[in-house]
């Protein structure tokens, strides 16, 4: 390895490292508790160090979200190969659940937390198109399944949504506890049936 690429893989490690290091603490504190001095302190560098890599600490909040939608955005969208619509449709529901039970942290950061979107609502949308895209791979399996028979009488981008929150309803409910709350059994297993029964409701003609 070159000193160039030592340099460009040492930069990328500490990138990497302030990122982790903001996530544990923004789910630990709260965003708007968190200081970029907190950061700092938190990977045991300066804090003119973590200015080097990100502009404030929305700019991490920012590209934290973002590397969240590429990765579930990035699994969801290799089910595309799955021919049969239905079928790809519950891969891509077990694609996210198992993102969720995965990445509890990343997964509540990304849905459940107010700022990222207050961020982005600061920001021009072209800027950031990771949600959106991940929202379409959903949204085109969707219509494809119509094409196929299902779901006559629905509209595509409404039963989306509502497929959406379905599951992400489930999923909150399985990361903030809440199935363990009442007692019904170990709570993963409960979120991966639970989803299994959804499909089974969606899948009529």
């Amino acid at each position: 390895m070159s000193i160039t690429e030592r340099k460009a893989k040492e930069k990328e490690e500490l990138r990497a490292l302030i990122l982790q290091g903001a996530k544990k603490l923004f789910i630990e504190n709260g965003i708007e508790r968190t200081t970029i001095r907190n950061i700092a302190d938190e990977i045991s560098y300066s804090v003119g160090t973590v200015y080097v890599y990100f502009k404030d600490k929305n700019s991490i909040l920012h590209e934290l979200h973002t590397l969240g939608f590429k990765q579930l955005g990035g699994e969801m969208r290799t089910l595309m190969s799955v021919a049969e619509p239905m079928e790809r449709l519950a891969a891509i529901g077990r694609v996210y659940v198992q993102f969720a039970v995965n990445n509890p942290d990343m997964y509540d950061l990304m849905f459940n937390m107010k700022a990222p979107m207050e961020f982005l609502n600061r920001i021009e949308k072209e800027e950031w198109n990771e949600g959106k895209a991940t929202f379409n791979v959903l949204k085109t399996t969707i219509e494809q399944c119509m094409v196929h028979g299902y779901f006559i009488g629905h509209q595509a981008e409404p039963l989306s949504f509502a497929i959406w929150s379905t599951v992400h309803g489930m999923c909150s409910l399985y990361i903030r506890d809440r199935i363990k709350a009442v007692n019904l059994g170990d709570p993963e297993v409960m979120l991966l049936a639970a989803h299994e029964e959804f499909v089974k409701l969606l899948n009529k003609k």
